[in-house]
């Protein structure tokens, strides 16, 4: 997805065009479930704080500037909310491409069914987006063609499904449905540049299969799709007694990626993970490697203080 490099970004504000591959992308979307969907919050009953970083392209060649290699943070935390019926999220991104910075701030509410030997969550998200132009040298003083350091915020609504039972999960979410315009000034302050931010679509779903009383495999996929392109990742990941796992991945027409994780602490509440992505389709035009690394902590399952009355035929008969 993240495929623009910083000569096309001087393209943006000449007309109006999408925000269509700017969205950041991760090989830990196995365990990124608040990113996917907003029906995630809260659906595996217990809360849950998590953060990513992903070093895209490391080191790529910008050839006059440093700093072109895509950087993404992500903050997420979630937790069932009894009293609602469901569970409440929020999510935090700061991503980074060339000279180019989009920052989001979303709160997500999940209303939660039980169905059949899982639960169903119906999400609904709000968020606000602001994108900020950098600074760009002009071979011609006062180009319009050139943008200047100038920024726009706008807010915009998602929505998702998610399920999720012990063996098997599958969810997705769609973004930027009120599909808002960012604009932005030229460096002569006389025009005014517009970048449509346009819907993505996720879906994703994994399995997990026990193939002894400590190991299982969990084959995953997720898809994604936006106007102008389709792609997909597939792989899958074995987990030993439910404290280490490694995994391998591949993304369409883009790398292939390898996983480790250890779970620490009691209940395993701490997980830590690294993904290594090998670059495997345009590699004239990336880097060879990217790297992503993931830190969650998980609370125990909240604990029901009120219970209520049990009432048996026994206290129906007088004595």
């Amino acid at each position: 997805m993240k495929k623009i490099i910083p000569a096309v970004l001087l393209l943006f504000v000449c007309h109006l065009t999408s925000w269509a591959q700017q969205q950041p992308q991760f090989t830990h979307y196995g365990f990124n479930g608040m990113y996917i969907s907003p029906a995630y919050a809260g659906i595996t009953n217990r809360p849950e704080v998590l953060s990513l970083y992903r070093y895209q392209w490391l080191n790529y060649d910008a050839t006059f500037d440093d700093g072109g290699s895509p950087q993404t943070l992500l903050l997420t935390a979630h937790t069932p909310v009894r009293l609602l019926r469901g569970g409440l999220g929020i999510s935090l991104v700061q991503d980074r491409i060339a000279n180019t910075r989009i920052q989001q701030a979303a709160i997500s509410y999940s209303f939660h069914i039980n169905l059949g030997e899982g639960r169903l969550g119906v999400g609904l998200q709000g968020n606000v987006n602001n994108i900020r132009k950098g600074s760009y040298r002009a071979i011609d003083e006062g180009d319009p063609n050139v943008p200047f350091n100038s920024s726009d915020s706008k807010y915009d609504v998602g929505a998702g499904l998610w399920y999720e039972s012990e063996l098997f999960y599958a969810g997705g979410g769609v973004t930027n449905l009120l599909r808002s315009t960012y604009e932005f000034a030229d460096s002569a302050n006389t025009g005014r540049g517009r970048v449509l931010g346009e819907n993505h679509i996720y879906a994703t779903a994994g399995y997990h299969f026990a193939l002894t009383n400590d190991l299982i495999v969990t084959p995953t996929v997720l898809l994604k799709h936006d106007t102008e392109t389709f792609s997909f990742d597939a792989g899958g990941r074995v987990t030993f007694a439910e404290k280490y796992w490694g995994g391998l991945n591949y993304r369409h027409q883009e790398a292939v990626s390898a996983l480790l994780g250890i779970a620490l602490l009691q209940d395993n509440a701490l997980r830590v993970g690294y993904a290594f992505d090998f670059t495997t389709f345009n590699r004239d035009a990336k880097a060879p490697t990217s790297h992503e690394v993931m830190l969650s902590y998980r609370l125990p399952e909240p604990i029901v203080r009120f219970r209520p009355p049990v009432r048996t035929p026994r206290y129906n008969f007088p004595k």
